[in-house]
């Protein structure tokens, strides 16, 4: 038997032998197709290859490509355990060239691997062409030795491929297989075409035209190969059985779906097993690729996936979370040709986990309502959508899951009338907003986001995505076009740019197309429409417009790193501090962060150092930063913290560092819906720069990661050793050597001062000369230079008490020509003559103002130091 995983090696190895670049499978949420919600086909990341948007250093190409098909055109989830071949996961194996071999190369290259390296008989394959195709029809003759009764001609349904209502086109040809006359059907074109008989296994698309929008076609200059083959399908073909669930993949799978609900694999349960297998699969992947399930956009699809196959796990009998059991089993079965399913794991098992226990809350509660709201209706009945809405809106029971419930019992839902009061809620949502007091502009993004949507956020897996432009603002009025020069508003339906929040800043980067350019300065978010501020470099931008956004990669891995160090930061901070720190607020942006918290007293050094530290212990570990999707109580509950300032809805993501703690997450868990660094390595260094108060009982510090950091470090090494070569010191020696020069540096100040309080004193340090009386009173007055300020005092107290009876006044001429006085009344005379206001007439004459101080001792100044004699003889004549 060839397993599935052989047949997956075996073709790429094969077209890979033949010259193809073997490249990865693209993503599942495409990055350059906004029109798709998932990749459906191997050719999507290889679209803007076929249109000549972008080179590759290859000309041909083979993939396995994982696929989903549950949302959109391209949906096929009811569909999916009640047939042999629906699935809403798949593998689609494809060679492609890009220009380089046609039709008569492709058609060799997928005869030979089928009839010779995989030894299917000639006498069970056919092929379809387009009913024009006249070139494919003899080729597959020549090559392939078909016989015409072999060959059947279809017409463009079936048979021609269109990538859009222009742009390459061109037609097909399929193969397809007997599976036996033991199994109802007829073959391609015949009035039995659709039984299960004859299956279609590979589809070569010839991309050989140009399509116009006035209809008419030309040829290609590059003629190109683009084929799909369905990994699950041929593995039926292989291993000889008629239906896709009985390969050996999901074998595995359902095998391991029926131990963990205790049911029989070939009871009556089969087709909930078969339907938890399959959606096992796309849960797993999204959410491998950070997609998480949510009330809308792809969240929303990844959610109707899972509850449809916890439903059919409770129709099993399970009566808690059973799927999250199945996970080890996918990652044996397909995580060596998928290797992010064994890195994301425990990521995935915990999110299926923590959401199989809120469906089932959800789904007890919405049961026994929906129970007693239908109990008189009958077989055929429909249920009115008033009553499905109030489920819906009420009780968190989702329309798809009612329909899911009723279908048993043949009751069908009405859906115009469901939708209709879901418009009435809007309605009177937007009335109550309206009139809450928020400003008005913020009017035009709540009629946005009733209008368009809410904005798909990629950037937790990409930096580089194509959006369609839903809506343009200028001034905050909507415009059909922004040109050169002008400045604006883009808004597409899915992004890359993250919109500030949470006190992360927004991204900045290029919207671009065919024809304009424009940078993107801001990018906010607004009731779940995500903003981004353009100037337009070139060219015009219109409504409907397929771009293409990047965002600046160095800026968002700085934002990231901050970010994330924030994380660490509020953790070490408790450790060190205490359980009382909580963040009071903080700014996250590309070239530092600040961390606000509440904490009473300044951190000492040590304390920061300690800080440090510890945050960069854990940057060092370099384990994964993983996220998860929980519900806000639960997430609390499991030790998360919620960061302050940011609105949280009934779901949150919670993102864990570190090795894991007491609680299984990590060791710092919170509630965060910014972008972080894929492993704490990435961080590479926190710093803390400062330290400081912000408010009565909140502290801020500021701090680097990364270049930053290092940078930051580089320059204090280099200051250290410069300043060690002054010194003439080693680097280890310099605080040392530093302190000594201070030591010496204040005795030499001292020694200066007490020699220039001397020369003030008359050259002996204890006064002498210039005293005369006046008016009977001992009067001394005296200009002074090179004498501090602060010393004019300790030269009058030193007059006074050589004296022993007087009034002594000391005028300084200050080198930057101000004038400082000194006045000193000896406590005899102090009810006579008060130094505190003597001074007034002092300083009036220098040409200040005021002064003041005690009865015997006063100082003031003026900016007039060349009226020295004029402040003293003003005292003098006062006495």
């Amino acid at each position: 038997m060839t397993s599935v995983n052989d047949l997956r090696s075996s073709f790429v190895d094969y077209f890979a032998r033949n010259g193809h670049e073997a490249v990865a499978s693209s993503p599942l949420v495409p990055r350059n197709d906004p029109t798709l919600m998932f990749t459906n086909a191997g050719m999507v990341q290889f679209k803007n290859v076929f249109t000549g948007v972008e080179k590759r250093p290859y000309s041909t190409a083979t993939t396995a490509q994982k696929c989903v098909r549950a949302g959109g055109k391209h949906n096929d989830l009811d569909n999916v355990g009640f047939t042999a071949r629906h699935h809403t996961f798949f593998e689609m194996l494809g060679n492609f060239s890009f220009g380089d071999y046609f039709k008569d190369r492709a058609i060799e290259l997928a005869w030979t691997l089928l009839t010779k390296d995989w030894g299917l008989p000639r006498d069970k394959l056919m092929v379809t062409v387009y009913e024009d195709d006249d070139e494919a029809l003899e080729l597959w003759k020549k090559i392939a030795g078909l016989s015409e009764d072999r060959i059947v001609r279809l017409g463009a349904k079936s048979n021609f491929w269109q990538m859009g209502d222009t742009g390459p086109c061109g037609p097909c040809s399929e193969v397809f297989y007997d599976h036996g006359d033991k199994v109802w059907g007829g073959p391609p074109g015949s009035t039995e075409e659709d039984g299960d008989r004859w299956i279609e296994i590979w589809n070569l698309v010839f991309m050989q035209f140009e399509q116009h929008a006035d209809g008419s076609r030309s040829g290609l200059p590059r003629p190109s190969i683009d084929t799909g083959m369905g990994l699950e399908r041929v593995a039926a073909v292989m291993q000889g059985v008629h239906d896709n669930y009985d390969i050996d993949l999901f074998k595995a799978l359902i095998g391991a779906a029926a131990q963990a609900s205790n049911a029989d694999v070939n009871g009556p349960g089969n087709r909930s097993l078969r339907v938890i297998a399959d959606h096992l699969r796309s849960m797993s992947f999204l959410i491998a690729e950070g997609v998480l399930p949510s009330n809308e956009g792809r969240g929303y699809v990844l959610r109707r996936i899972m509850r449809r196959a916890m439903r059919h796990a409770t129709l099993l009998g399970a009566s808690e979370p059973t799927i999250h059991k199945l996970v080890p089993t996918l990652v044996r079965e397909m995580g060596q040709a998928y290797p992010e399913l064994s890195r994301g794991e425990a990521m995935i098992a915990e999110t299926v986990r923590l959401e199989e226990g809120r469906f089932l809350k959800t789904l007890g509660r919405g049961l026994q309502i929906l129970e007693a709201e239908t109990a008189e209706l009958g077989e055929g009945a429909v249920l009115d959508g008033a009553t499905a809405f109030k489920l819906y809106d009420t009780y968190g029971f989702p329309l798809d899951l009612t329909e899911d419930a009723l279908r048993n019992r043949n009751i069908t839902v009405d859906q115009a009338g469901f939708d209709a009061a879901m418009a009435q809620q809007k309605a009177e949502a937007r009335k109550n907003w309206a009139g809450s007091g928020e400003a008005a502009t913020d009017m035009v993004w709540y009629g946005l986001a009733d209008k368009i949507g809410p904005t798909e956020f990629l950037g937790y897996e990409t930096e580089r995505a194509e959006g369609e432009i839903k809506a343009l603002l200028v001034d905050g009025a909507e415009v059909q076009s922004i040109t050169a020069g002008q400045e604006g508003v883009v808004i597409v339906n899915q992004t890359p740019f993250y919109g500030e929040s949470g006190g992360q800043v927004g991204d900045t980067g290029l919207v671009r197309g065919e024809g304009f350019s424009a940078e993107v300065l801001d990018t906010g978010k607004h009731h779940g429409v995500f903003s981004h501020k353009v100037k337009v470099s070139e060219g015009t931008l219109k409504v409907g417009q397929a771009v293409e956004l990047v965002v600046d990669h160095e800026r968002r891995s700085s934002i990231r790193a901050n970010h994330s160090a924030t994380h660490l930061l509020h953790e070490a901070l408790r450790l060190v501090l205490g359980d009382h720190v909580a963040q009071k607020g903080s700014m996250v942006s590309a070239d530092r962060l600040r961390f606000d918290f509440v904490h009473t007293k300044p951190m000492t050094p040590q304390e920061m150092a300690e800080v440090e530290d510890i945050a960069n212990e854990i940057i060092l570990q370099n384990t994964p930063v993983e996220t998860r999707l929980m519900g806000v109580e639960e997430a609390k509950e499991s030790g998360a913290r919620a960061l302050f300032g940011e609105k949280y809805g009934d779901e949150v993501r919670v993102v864990s560092m570190g090795e894991p703690t007491g609680n299984g997450l990590g060791w710092s868990v919170e509630l965060c819906g910014g972008t972080h660094v894929r492993r704490t390595g990435d961080i590479g260094l926190v710093s803390v720069v400062s330290e400081g108060a912000v408010a009565a009982g909140v502290r801020r510090i500021e701090a680097l990661t990364g270049k930053a950091a290092r940078h930051r470090g580089n320059t204090n090494v280099n200051i250290v050793s410069s300043a060690a070569g002054l010194l003439r010191s080693g680097t280890h020696d310099v605080l040392d050597r530093i302190e000594a020069l201070q030591n010496q540096l204040k005795s030499a100040e001292k020694a200066l001062s007490d020699a220039r309080q001397k020369l003030a004193l008359g050259g002996s340090g204890e006064g002498g000369g210039a005293t005369e009386t006046v008016n009977g009173v001992t009067f001394v007055g005296r200009v002074v230079e090179g004498v501090a300020a602060k010393d004019i005092k300790t030269v009058v107290d030193a007059e006074k008490k050589r004296i022993g009876s007087g009034v002594v006044v000391i005028v300084l001429k200050g080198e930057d020509g101000k004038g400082t006085v000194a006045i000193g009344v000896t406590e005899d005379l102090t009810g006579k003559y008060s130094a505190g206001t003597l001074i007034k007439s002092a300083t009036a004459a220098l040409g200040g103002q005021g002064g003041g101080g005690r009865p015997d001792m006063a100082q003031g100044g003026g900016p007039d130091g060349s009226k020295a004699e004029d402040a003293v003889s003003a005292i003098r004549s006062l006495i």
